[in-house]
Order: C-alpha cells, then sequence, then structure tokens
C-alpha cells in the first residue's frame, strides 16, 4: 500500500504540479479534500489547491519543475520532501516578474484514501522566495 501511495503523490507533482493537468487533478483528489495549510482566509478544499497550481504557480513560473528529494510513507499517509523550481516570467503574489530562477523547498504530508488526495498539510519557503524577489 505504501509504494501505490507513493506513486500517487509521485504523478500528482508530476502531472498537476508540473503540468497543470486539470484532468489528471479530478482523478487525484477527492472530491471532499481538505487542505490543513491554506492560507488563512483562503479556501481550503479542491478548488482552492486547483486555485494556488492553475492561477499563482504557472502564470508566475515557467519551466516548472518538481524534485522529489524523499518520500517516507506508512498507513494512508505520504511525507515528501521536493524542491519546486522554475523561471520568474510572471507576476507571482503581486511580484513582477523578475526572470530569475527560483526554488521552493516544501514539506508535504498527503492522506490518500483510495488512491486520491483527502486531506494535505505543509509547510514551504516560499514566502521567503518572494521577499527575495521583491528585493532583486
Amino acid at each position: 500500500m505504501s509504494a501505490v501511495n507513493k506513486a500517487v503523490v509521485r504523478a500528482f507533482n508530476r502531472q498537476v504540479i508540473e503540468q497543470c493537468d486539470r484532468e489528471a487533478f479530478e482523478a487525484l483528489v477527492a472530491e471532499d479534500f481538505v487542505n490543513h495549510s491554506a492560507a488563512a482566509g483562503q479556501p481550503n478544499g479542491r478548488e482552492g489547491l486547483w486555485h494556488t497550481f492553475a492561477n499563482v504557480l504557472h502564470p508566475g513560473l515557467s519551466e516548472l519543475q518538481v524534485e522529489v528529494l524523499d518520500q517516507v510513507a506508512e498507513q494512508d499517509k505520504v511525507t515528501t520532501r521536493k524542491r519546486i523550481t522554475g523561471r520568474h516570467s510572471g507576476g507571482l503574489l503581486g511580484v513582477p516578474a523578475t526572470g530569475r530562477t527560483v526554488s521552493i523547498d516544501v514539506i508535504d504530508i498527503v492522506r490518500i484514501e483510495e488512491g486520491r488526495y483527502v486531506e494535505h498539510w505543509g509547510i514551504n519557503s516560499l514566502p521567503g522566495v518572494l521577499a527575495g524577489l521583491r528585493s532583486a
């Protein structure tokens, strides 16, 4: 089961985060998904998660890639340490394009049920990346 769940998370990172594939998102994220790490005041459901990829990351970062650095799975949860990289070629959360290459470090915990994301907890270095871009 752990190997299957790790494969689900790897597929999500490749197909949804890198490729912004809505069809893959529909297949991999449960209707009742809850993002426990959604920013205060932001929707914590399925569409809020899609919004992050389709309306924040992809418009702001071209050449987007996800590198899975570590993965640990136990029962129905997968923890992944990864790095998202891309060229800051568009506006990103209010910061105009700089053309710089950026790296966002992420640690996620995802609960998988029947091959789909049902819960997410995570931390990332995006605030520090944005601060660096503002001072560029």
